[in-house]
């Protein structure tokens, strides 16, 4: 088996996930992982997935054909090989005034102490009674192998000061 990191992107319209999983399925192939979302109007996704040696040829040319068919652009790249991700896992969760930056500052701290982001969702909302426009995210961070939390709350805790926003920090379960 041959694994491969989808990526697929195209205008909102039923169907986009349905003719991405025919496309796997009708070459033997097995739909292992994915995340896929709905941003502005675009359907976006990342898919892994693992296909037969032997299929990968068929499977690689039916790819293109779903750009005419339904709208939806997908590039195929094979995955890296390699074991599980080592570290200790944290869930991040941060809420206050929306203003530009804050992802930059918030992931500089990140990778100022070598943590990996393996998940982030951000959004905004209007605040309660007027009070403008709020930035919400909550990410999954991976400590680099041996490292414990206390530098990367300590990054945080600057950060979440500076910005004035409250920001936890737990250990996942």
């Amino acid at each position: 088996m041959t694994t491969y990191v989808l990526t697929a992107i195209g205008d909102d319209r039923p169907g986009l996930v349905a003719a991405l999983a025919a496309a796997v399925d009708e070459n033997g192939g097995n739909w292992v992982d994915s995340q896929l979302a709905l941003l502005a109007g675009k359907f976006a996704g990342i898919v892994q997935v693992e296909v037969p040696e032997g299929n990968v040829g068929a499977f690689l040319e039916a790819l293109p054909a779903l750009a005419e068919e339904v709208g939806l652009d997908v590039e195929a790249n094979v995955g890296a090989g390699g074991g599980s991700p080592t570290g200790e896992s944290l869930r991040l969760h941060l809420l206050g005034q929306d203003r530009t930056g804050m992802v930059r500052e918030v992931t500089s701290a990140l990778t100022s102490q070598g943590a990996t982001i393996d998940g982030l969702r951000s959004w905004t909302r209007e605040a309660p009674e007027g009070g403008g426009m709020l930035f919400e995210a909550e990410a999954e961070v991976r400590l680099a192998a041996g490292a414990d939390d206390d530098g990367i709350r300590e990054a945080l805790e600057q950060i979440a000061a500076e910005l004035m926003v409250d920001l936890e920090l737990d250990a996942t379960d």
